[in-house]
């Protein structure tokens, strides 16, 4: 990095077109999305539909809530993404095996089925594994389990996993005290007597992460991007907080001093009591960042771009004290802010980061996004409130990724259906009408934006209405179930998704033939 311009930049890409689509809302025979065919169907299906970004939410493993962004482990992988039928291609399964935990499609995720299945077949699977039968992936295996950038978070990873099953799913938090503390006369016993479990949960990792490169290799191939997602916080229950506790504004025993959230906004007027536990910038600077470096690089090895959540919490975030239910009497307090960014830059190099700057934005957020050249976003569902909102298409820059909406929005047709008349009016009168066309013509707002990137829920491509929405914010259950059924998609739409893509300078160039 250049000591005259403290950037966290990549080369500026062309204009393009991406799609928003976490791998558990793909379609498929075994109660949730995984990195299966399916997965691979899509790409092709994105290929033909002209979009060369595919964003996905976080894939850490999901506890209370089902949340990709209140994960168990910022660095681990969701063992429910895992592929039977990859098991079965590796030779770890015999087909026969799947027959019993298929189930007819559905357009929601069952997370209690899909847990139910996957522990069944991984662990037939690693019984298969441990009988020696497969030197090949013995040794693919421990070269996964010895790399230098894993081991500081995968037996951590592992050891907490097998607590947390050997206590009933109970927070760390309520763990006898040795455990909770993390003695280490007591964690070195229990390791020795939980030995086999532990090589399952390294066995469980090896697998996401060993079919998640083969996902990555097959976009690499078709010329699509994938864009990560990190939340700034991690869960108060995780491998994280139990395993780097004095990171954290936690007490002596554990327990959260304050929480995370964001004050009254356009999704609550209570704010949003987010509940995940605060860091201490203070001991992370004073080691450089490190564990921040180390989450980014681990992000940076499954993704070629990554969304930085909340990007304003680097600069100011919403400190609320742990015994208010909710968000209103929060205060700012100041955040990390550039050096922050520069440590970044210095342990990784240049940053292909795209900054979410949502919410309560103010100029010392958007002067840093600016500073580093950060992409910031813009969602249309936000650009007809008001008539002088930054998220009316024609006040984007171009430096900037532009939504219909994202995964804490409504669909655009159930926001539209629900918006007041006045909104109603506006959007009409800017967009043209009829109010059934909508989906579509909000869709073509966001190709025709100046903004360098526009990303589309696939429930928008579809023009699906509330029933898809994807996650509600505030709201404790119900969220995170949506699935694309095969027979959503209809046969034409690729080709006139491609067309529009063409016509807004969407599409990549094409390829070069020879020299």
């Amino acid at each position: 990095m250049s000591r005259g311009r403290p950037a966290a930049t990549a080369a500026r890409p062309a204009r393009a077109a991406g799609l928003l689509l976490h791998p558990s809302s793909l379609p498929g025979r075994f109660a949730i999305g995984d990195l299966g065919p399916a997965a691979h169907a899509m790409l092709d299906w994105m290929v033909g539909a002209g979009f060369t970004v595919w964003q996905i939410l976080p894939m850490g493993p999901t506890g209370m809530g089902d949340s990709p962004y209140n994960a168990l482990s910022a660095f681990a992988g969701n063992p429910l993404l895992v592929s039977p039928e990859a098991l079965v291609a590796d030779g770890l399964l015999p087909a026969e095996a799947l027959a019993a935990w298929e189930v007819p499609e559905s357009a929601s995720v069952d997370y209690a089925a899909a847990a139910a299945c996957k522990e069944s077949l991984l662990r037939q699977a690693f019984l298969r594994f441990e009988s020696g039968e497969f030197p090949e992936l013995a040794i693919a295996l421990q070269r996964f389990a010895s790399a230098e950038r894993r081991t500081a978070w995968l037996d951590d990873w592992a050891l907490y996993a097998t607590l947390k099953r050997e206590h009933d799913g109970a927070s760390w938090i309520d763990w006898e005290p040795d455990l909770r503390q993390r003695e280490p006369q007591a964690i070195a016993r229990r390791s020795a007597a939980l030995a086999g479990e532990l090589r399952f949960a390294v066995f469980c990792q090896f697998l996401f992460f060993r079919q998640w490169a083969a996902v990555r290799s097959a976009a690499e191939s078709r010329g699509i991007r994938i864009l990560g997602d990190v939340p700034i916080y991690v869960a108060p229950d995780s491998a994280d907080t139990w395993s780097n506790r004095r990171l954290f504004d936690l007490d002596p025993d554990g327990r959260l001093r304050a929480v995370a959230g964001v004050p009254p906004d356009y999704f609550s007027a209570d704010g949003q009591r987010w509940g995940n536990p605060l860091y201490r910038w203070d001991l992370l600077r004073e080691e450089g960042y490190r564990w921040w470096i180390a989450r980014l690089r681990a992000q940076l090895e499954i993704a070629d771009l990554v969304r930085l959540d909340h990007f304003r919490g680097f600069v100011a975030y919403w400190r609320i004290p742990q015994r208010d239910r909710t968000a209103r009497r929060g205060r700012w307090v100041k955040g990390p802010g550039e050096p922050f960014f520069r440590a970044l830059c210095a342990g990784l190099g240049s940053l292909p980061l795209l900054a979410e700057d949502l919410g309560e934005i103010d100029s010392r957020v958007r002067n840093l996004r600016r500073k580093l050249d950060l992409p910031g976003m813009r969602v249309l569902q936000f650009g007809f409130g008001s008539d002088d909102s930054d998220h009316s298409p024609h006040r984007h820059e171009p430096r900037s990724a532009v939504y219909t909406g994202t995964h804490d929005n409504d669909t655009t047709r159930g926001w539209f259906a629900q918006a007041g008349e006045e909104e109603r009016r506006r959007v009409l009168t800017y967009l043209g009408g009829p109010p059934e066309g909508i989906p579509e013509a909000m869709i073509r707002a966001a190709y025709g934006s100046v903004a360098e990137l526009a990303i589309l829920p696939l429930q928008d491509v579809l023009g699906l209405g509330s029933e898809a929405r994807m996650n509600t914010p505030g709201r404790s259950s119900g969220n995170w179930c949506w699935r694309v059924r095969n027979s959503d998609v209809a046969d034409d739409l690729p080709g006139r998704m491609r067309e529009l893509a063409a016509a807004t300078a969407r599409l990549p160039p094409p390829l070069r033939q020879g020299r």
